[in-house]
């Protein structure tokens, strides 16, 4: 019986010694490239990121937001490292200086033309394993926001003429509308 060839696994130290300025994810051993976000890019995190950012402070309560590049460990492994563009953790204990062990609760994702598979496909599936609660993923070519809650296995498609709002905050709602402004 022939052996199958195995795959190499990358490391989490392989990520490390990427050169200056290279960014990577790793899934599953898996290393995935990452190209410089949009201007359109930044100009939603930068958005979304404030919105979140200054709710959170209003209210108060353990939950803290970060803005790529922030280091997620989703597994506490080796073999899986991430960059989700925000990430909000409420359980400060998986917080250290080297990011986030563990999953967050909520991850936005924006989708640029090279991610479209990730970001739809692998991460999805990755997410929701890893114990992450809610996931967006925002597309502004298809102008969409599509919102998973984990926990109750729902799914909400919002266009970017809507408002969208959050699952873990229930009263915390994204005008994308005004986002859109930015974009034009």
């Amino acid at each position: 019986m022939p052996a199958f060839a195995q795959e190499d696994l990358y490391t989490i130290d392989d990520i490390y010694a990427l050169p200056d300025g290279t960014r990577a994810e790793l899934i599953d051993g898996q290393m995935y490239m990452m190209a410089p976000p949009s201007r359109i890019h930044q100009t939603i995190a930068r958005e979304l990121f404030s919105s979140i950012n200054s709710y959170i402070k209003s209210k108060g309560g353990p939950c803290e937001p970060f803005f790529a590049p922030f280091a997620v460990f989703l597994n506490k492994d080796d073999t899986n490292y991430v960059e989700p563009d925000i990430s909000v953790i409420c359980d400060r204990s998986k917080l250290t200086d080297k990011g986030c062990l563990g999953a967050p609760d909520w991850i936005i994702e924006i989708v640029s033309p090279g991610s479209r598979r990730m970001d739809y496909f692998i991460k999805l599936f990755k997410y929701r394993t890893s114990g992450v609660r809610e996931y967006w993923i925002v597309d502004p070519d298809k102008k969409r926001v599509v919102v998973y809650d984990f926990e109750s296995e729902d799914t909400w498609d919002y266009t970017f003429s809507e408002s969208v709002g959050s699952r873990i905050y229930s009263d915390l709602f994204i005008n994308f509308p005004d986002i859109a402004e930015f974009l034009k």
